[in-house]
């Protein structure tokens, strides 16, 4: 198989980047520790805070369009911090955390709610899907977040449910993927709905399955674990909880932000 994707290791990793030193350590759920310099700042979700230092001061970071976001049931601000001083993050999912550092001109799309962190320098928007999610669920549609680096080098961290695995496709490439397991993917990986007809004879009954298909060239992500949507809807769950979903949403995702 001339795409087969690669599993990314599991040891722990120390580097620097504009603002600190970032560790990634851990097995089951990772742990992401900034000791932070105060030369540059880093962004993150409330929510993946882990711990810090008593005196590390957090404040807030306004996105451009946020009232869509807050519309829809999102974080309407980011929490933000720049040092010195040191800080950890972490899910609440057994998985992988990995680093992308990304240059001037460069775009990565990740999945809704996956980024733990990422630095001050990057722009981060986010593009809005409507589609089987809205029908079925009764939300607003699902995000995938996009950071961009303009003039500056800039680092995302991503937390990977289950194991990570990377495919580097060429020009033209493809790889299917079930609709729920891919993680994040360079601005040039197409992506789009592709669904099969089931038959199970000529009185039987029938079905469909989805995945999504991508073409190269550049980097897809694939993580191993991720929830299933009925289980949380019939608990009342939020668009928050019910972020990064497989199946049918990931049909949804595949068809607003192809191309």
């Amino acid at each position: 198989m001339a795409v087969e994707p690669q599993l990314v290791g599991h040891e722990p990793v120390s580097e620097t980047f504009r603002g600190g030193t970032a560790n990634i350590a851990g097995t089951l759920v990772p742990q992401l520790h900034f000791v932070l310099d105060g030369g540059g700042g880093v962004f993150f979700e409330h929510h993946t805070l882990l711990w810090k230092d008593a005196q590390l001061q957090i404040g807030l970071k306004k996105l451009p369009g946020g009232i869509k976001r807050k519309i829809a049931g999102m974080d309407f601000f980011l929490t933000l911090t720049s040092g010195p001083g040191e800080i950890a993050f972490s899910m609440d999912t057994p998985g992988r955390v990995l680093t992308h550092h990304i240059d001037p001109g460069q775009t990565l799309l990740v999945r809704e709610h996956q980024f733990l962190a990422a630095t001050d320098n990057l722009d981060y928007t986010f593009e809005r899907v409507q589609g089987v999610r809205s029908m079925m669920f009764g939300g607003t549609g699902i995000f995938v977040d996009k950071f961009q680096a303009k003039n500056d080098r800039a680092s995302v961290w991503i937390h990977a449910a289950g194991d990570l695995f990377e495919v580097q496709l060429g020009q033209g490439e493809q790889i299917d993927v079930e609709a729920g397991s891919w993680l994040y993917r360079d601005s040039a990986v197409r992506m789009e709905a592709v669904t099969m007809g089931l038959k199970s004879g000529m009185f039987g009954g029938g079905g469909k399955l989805t995945w999504n298909r991508f073409t190269g060239p550049g980097r897809l992500g694939i993580q191993t674990m991720f929830f299933n949507p009925a289980e949380l809807v019939g608990d009342g769950a939020s668009t928050a909880a019910t972020a990064g979903l497989g199946g049918l949403i990931g049909a949804a995702v595949a068809k607003g932000v192809s191309g």
